[in-house]
């Protein structure tokens, strides 16, 4: 299995600093509340007051724990696995909150600290791979994505159907080279933008849509044409 290498979150001096004319218009942009709220637990966080700052923190897994499940099922293809990513990634960000800066918002920060989570546990599934037998892959495409597609059907044909569409596409999406795979799941499931796709991943948006492109692109050719 091979897993794609994925910059890792900038660090307090690299955000605060970023390159120039770029961490200015991260700053002057205005703020949005997810990043106004991680402002405010690390505040209190500094300050002691950490039961306010955890409890101020649901608000935070509340608005992006569907999508960060999203992204890391299809990371992992496996519902469990990806759970566990996410309440590491939700574990991770409230013990380094007080590392945060606001020149990234909140939201590319997570996402980047989820993303290099799950490639972790990619990796770790590689080494095992080399020594165990793999489990059969049946059972790992029902859940997550059920909630990024269209309400499920009624009946028991359209079910399967429906099952052998997403099992065909996630197929599909796996065989996409690493940053078209990173590119296309954080466009189309991660709900960003190839801008805030660009902060992710350090490309430059130019090279974001390029990747897009072409992902969707290999996906057409690999689903026999059909978008």
């Amino acid at each position: 299995m091979s897993v794609e290498k994925h910059p890792a979150p900038p660090g307090p001096a690299a955000e605060a600093a970023g390159p120039g004319r770029q961490a200015e218009s991260r700053r002057a942009a205005p703020l949005s509340d997810d990043t106004k709220l991680a402002i405010e637990i690390r505040s209190l966080v500094e300050h002691g007051r950490m039961d306010e700052a955890r409890e101020r923190f649901a608000g935070l897994v509340t608005t992006h724990q569907r999508r960060a499940v999203r992204i890391a099922y299809q990371y992992l293809r496996d519902a469990a696995e990806a759970d566990e990513a996410v309440q590491d990634a939700f574990v991770k960000v409230f013990s380094h909150i007080t590392s945060y800066r606001e020149a990234w918002p909140f939201e590319v920060w997570f996402t980047r600290i989820l993303i290099n989570g799950c490639l972790d546990r990619r990796k770790a599934r590689a080494r095992r791979d080399r020594w165990f037998a793999p489990a059969e892959e049946a059972a790992a495409e029902s859940e997550p994505l059920e909630s990024a597609s269209a309400p499920a059907p009624v009946s028991p044909e359209d079910r399967l159907l429906a099952r052998e569409r997403r099992a065909r596409l996630a197929a599909a999406i796996n065989k996409l080279d690493g940053r078209q795979r990173t590119v296309f799941v954080l466009v189309h499931y991660g709900d960003c933008t190839p801008r805030e796709v660009s902060a992710m991943t350090g490309l430059n948006e130019s090279t974001v849509r390029v990747h897009l492109f072409r992902a969707a692109r290999k996906l057409r050719t690999l689903l026999g044409g059909k978008a």
